[in-house]
């Protein structure tokens, strides 16, 4: 179980920093005049998505699941903090799915939004992970 946990952890980390960048290159993209700079933007965004950021999800997701079969039904319903934390990672899925989203409207010159749009996007997972953080290791319910 440990080592499932460990790459697990591995994975997390890779996703969270491919959450934490992704939505960084749409500011930087955002505020970009140049079609040179656009082009290399769409290039980073399209290979950090695909390349890393949808493995590493798929990756939390499968480790995640096999940590759970570790667990009796009985003591899966007895851990209300894993309930939230599972909550909060459905809804960083959803963030994934609004990133690929919002590389597919890049990818095209249809951005419609502004640089400080996406300086707030980009601080949604970090409220997530401190929520998930303290959810796992203290289990205060």
């Amino acid at each position: 179980m440990l080592w499932v946990k460990a790459f697990h952890l591995m994975a997390v980390v890779t996703w969270f920093a491919a959450l934490f960048y992704l939505p960084r290159l749409f500011v930087y993209h955002a505020m970009c005049d140049d079609a040179a700079g656009r082009e290399r933007f769409k290039i980073m965004e399209r290979k950090l998505y695909r390349g890393i950021m949808t493995p590493s999800a798929a990756m939390v997701l499968l480790l995640g699941i096999w940590l759970m079969h570790y667990y009796s039904l009985e003591q899966l319903k007895a851990m209300h903090w894993l309930h939230v934390k599972l909550l909060l990672v459905l809804f960083l899925y959803v963030y994934h799915g609004v990133c690929g989203r919002i590389v597919k409207r890049f990818a095209v010159d249809n951005n419609q939004r502004s640089h400080q749009f996406y300086r707030w996007f980009n601080e949604v997972p970090v409220l997530i992970l401190i929520a998930v953080i303290i959810l796992a290791v203290v289990k205060p319910f």
